[in-house]
């Protein structure tokens, strides 16, 4: 028999009992379209985590003040505290050679106004590499020129402040008070969005690092102190080596005996990257364990009723038998139906668990969603081999009927 013969026939017998035809299909209708949509799910989560990892800077170490102390009786933040300053951050600059970039940020929030708008938002003191660490690109106008940072009084704004404070235009050139004091609008900053917690990254307003310590601070500071340090290095292989030379450092500057705790701490982004490749892996394998048992499912639901079509079906083969067809050719004619059911379970799962995945997008915008083509043309794949597998014992067993005791049937 030819191919198509063999085909042609497998069809025919399919579509005479269409209705168990179609549930038998069920169970891999059902694998095949979970899978792809956990996976699409699992993939734009991915992408989206990836994406705010990024945000964050994979080349990035930020090193803030450490615990919690007293003063007074009264117990206040690690925040509320200034170990770290301007000599500490020259000093990683000029004796670790792989920081790249360094900058040190004071922090604080306050009203920003322009006429009969204001709005309340958050300030950044900063040093010129900031921006270049951080990954912000200015939109509008210029960032600070060399001089500006000795303390003059001029601001950069964020995309939210500048729409809220002036609509379509970009507010080069204005003045903007903030607290109490006048600014200079020298640029605006690039929309970032959300952050991964949920703050909006575009909220803010940038001044030089001196003229935030005089003039927005409001809280005495020391001379030179500064709240964070933010350092990138070129090269991501030598941050691990850049934090443990950063460590070593600050504690030989603030004459930290051995022993005693840090009163400064050093986060490393690429830990977080390490606990989402490991988060990763194992929902690779969490995904595989189910696209392996929704198959192995459907495969035995397709070899049992192979195995009954085989029992009902005696007197048929016996007869192909009889009038000269092989052994061969009535497993290949199993084998054929077999891999039909799979191959068209396979096919409307991949389309269930295509309009699966989109509908979860649609109705679920902060679920993220991405449709991965390898993995359809893979589970289409696995479909077929399901088939094959699982129907070869059936076909194998009609092929080894005795035509005679097959015709007593």
């Amino acid at each position: 028999m030819s191919f198509l013969d063999i085909l042609r026939t497998a069809v025919f017998a399919l579509r005479g009992n269409w209705m168990r035809s179609a549930l038998t299909s069920l169970g891999v209708i059902i694998g095949i379209a979970a899978v792809i949509i956990m996976v699409s799910v699992g993939q734009g989560t991915q992408a989206e985590i990836d994406r705010q990892l990024a945000g964050l800077g994979a080349q990035k170490l930020d090193i803030g003040p450490q615990g919690q102390r007293a003063m007074g009786g009264v117990r206040m933040s690690a925040s509320s505290f200034f170990t770290l300053t301007e000599g500490d951050i020259e000093a990683i600059r000029e004796e670790i050679p792989e920081v790249q970039y360094v900058s040190g940020s004071l922090r604080g929030s306050n009203q920003v106004v322009f006429a009969e708008n204001n709005w309340a938002t958050s300030w950044q003191g900063i040093q010129p590499d900031f921006l270049q660490i951080n990954g912000w690109q200015i939109a509008n106008g210029a960032a600070f020129e060399p001089q500006q940072y000795g303390g003059e009084k001029v601001v950069i704004l964020g995309e939210t402040v500048r729409r809220e404070l002036f609509g379509g235009g970009t507010g080069i050139g204005e003045t903007v008070r903030i607290g109490r004091t006048n600014f200079t609008v020298t640029g605006t900053l690039a929309p970032k969005g959300m952050s991964g917690f949920g703050r909006d990254q575009d909220d803010v307003v940038m001044v030089p690092l001196d003229t935030a310590r005089r003039r927005l601070s409001g809280m005495g500071l020391p001379p030179g102190s500064v709240m964070d340090v933010s350092l990138a290095v070129a090269d991501a292989r030598d941050l691990a080596y850049v934090q443990g030379e950063v460590e070593s450092l600050l504690r030989q500057r603030h004459r930290i005996e051995p022993g005693d705790a840090d009163d400064f701490q050093v986060r490393n982004v690429s830990q977080l990257v390490a606990t989402r490749t490991q988060t990763t892996r194992q929902m690779s394998w969490l995904l595989g364990a189910v696209a392996t048992i929704s198959l192995i499912v459907g495969g035995i639901g397709i070899m049992n009723i192979m195995l009954v079509s085989v029992t009902e079906r005696i007197r048929e083969i016996g007869l192909r038998l009889a009038v000269g067809a092989g052994p061969s050719d009535v497993r290949r004619q199993f084998l054929a139906e077999a891999m039909l059911l799979s191959l068209g379970g396979g096919v409307l799962g991949i389309a269930f668990g295509i309009a699966g995945a989109l509908l979860v997008g649609q109705y679920n915008t902060e679920l993220p969603i991405e449709l991965n083509s390898r993995v359809i043309t893979l589970a289409a794949a696995f479909s077929v081999a399901t088939g094959l597998f699982f129907g070869y014992y059936p076909a194998r067993k009609a092929s080894q009927l005795d035509p005679i005791e097959a015709l007593r049937q």
